[in-house]
């Protein structure tokens, strides 16, 4: 069985719009870190391009760039997810693998501190704000995931789905943040073109 057309889009579309809610949230519940940012928060191609990590859309605005992307996508088996299917497909009385594996990206950009106009360096206090603003991210985008995704699948026990690494990326560019990488797990549900029904 293929894939649907929009499997891949309407689930990095649904993982972007959990994230959010959860920055949201947490930034109702723990005061000082912002929550989702406003004007920079979509489901991107290819490799994360830092565009920006400020405010940049309007005093209320919340700053920062979130993003969803996908790294790879590859056969698996229900038996081994997430492991990589090494079967060869084609082949008389060999069925096609039962289910494919879509790593996501999860990034998110805010701003760090950085050298005054007079070359002195981000204080400690400054620092230290930065660090719990990444800190709480980091938390918040690891529940997110956790929370979400199992309900982003009718199925009776939800989408399968590995935790990658997460990491901290930058300062660079007076942006710093995180990434996450997680695997889920697509099952196969669309007919191939040739089993399409004619009109």
């Amino acid at each position: 069985m293929a894939l649907t057309p929009l499997a891949i889009h309407d689930l990095t579309e649904a993982v972007l719009g959990c994230v959010c809610v959860a920055l949201d949230r947490t930034a109702a519940q723990v005061d000082g870190p912002p929550g989702c940012p406003s004007c920079r928060a979509c489901v991107v191609p290819g490799q994360v391009s830092w565009d920006s990590c400020d405010d940049g859309c309007g005093q209320e605005s919340t700053g920062g760039q979130l993003t969803v992307s996908v790294a790879r996508i590859f056969p698996s088996t229900d038996a081994d997810f997430p492991a990589e299917a090494r079967v060869v497909q084609g082949v008389r009385g060999c069925a096609p693998p039962t289910v494919t594996a879509l790593e996501l990206v999860v990034t998110l950009l805010r701003c760090a501190p950085t050298f005054t106009e007079t070359g002195c360096p981000p204080t400690c206090d400054e620092l230290s704000a930065a660090a719990q603003v990444l800190h709480v991210d980091m938390t918040s985008v690891y529940n997110a995931l956790l929370c979400c995704l199992p309900g982003t699948e009718q199925r009776r026990r939800g989408r399968r789905f590995v935790m990658g690494v997460q990491r901290t990326v930058g300062p660079e560019g007076g942006c710093v943040g995180l990434e996450q990488r997680v695997i889920v797990a697509l099952p196969g549900c669309g007919l191939c073109p040739d089993d399409e029904e004619s009109p």
